[in-house]
């Protein structure tokens, strides 16, 4: 296998390379990340094959917005539908319900996943293109060095996968943050780039609250 670099916004090719169970590297905020069809089970397996990722370790799903995630969880409850409407695109991860045609392998078998629409611009470009939640994980091996450019992700994965998304080197930054709302009460699970309190300020607008 050859690895195509795409350095121009014709994504046709990596479309295509989705639908047909393949893997495409894109830049995701503050590092690059394998993605495949994430409602494909067999799609998902070449990931944690390339990466060496062990399968008890859940990936988590990107979207282009709501529309999307709704074919991926069970039921997005109105103070999801709200947190996405205030923080996407952007640092914030919903988990939620997983919808069946979600592969257990996704969630490594659990009945929650965790789905977000990333901020950086190509990235969300090609979702909105590819139209189907992508299964993402970081592009690196588990010693490696992070990549922040398409030749960094090249050295790990230079034939091993399908093509890449190139754009400028992706900026440092920090997670982003986790909330679940699988169940009352809702509950942060890991404080990242967005604060607490916003979170609090959206919930508490239809009488919300975190836990």
């Amino acid at each position: 296998m050859k690895t195509k670099v795409i350095k121009d916004d014709d994504y046709s090719y990596a479309v295509e390379v989705l639908r047909s169970g393949g893997i495409v590297s894109i830049p995701n905020e503050t590092v690059y990340a394998l993605a495949c069809n994430g409602l494909d089970a067999a799609a998902v397996a070449s990931i944690y094959e390339v990466k060496g990722r062990p399968a008890i370790e859940p990936l988590s799903l990107l979207v282009a917005d709501i529309k999307v995630a709704e074919t991926a969880c069970a039921g997005i409850p109105k103070p999801a539908r709200l947190l996405a409407e205030a923080f996407w695109p952007g640092k914030l991860t919903l988990v939620l319900p997983r919808r069946d045609t979600v592969p257990h392998i996704v969630t490594a078998g659990g009945n929650t996943v965790a789905i977000r629409c990333p901020e950086h611009p190509r990235a969300v470009q090609f979702l909105r293109l590819a139209g189907i939640p992508l299964a993402a994980a970081p592009a690196y091996l588990s010693d490696a060095h992070i990549p922040k450019s398409a030749d960094e992700v090249l050295v790990y994965f230079n034939g091993k996968i399908n093509c890449i998304i190139d754009c400028e080197r992706c900026k440092p930054g920090s997670e982003s943050t986790i909330v679940s709302l699988s169940s009352h009460p809702y509950k942060i699970l890991r404080q990242g780039v967005l604060p607490e309190e916003k979170i609090r300020h959206v919930l508490s607008l239809i009488g919300e609250s975190l836990e």
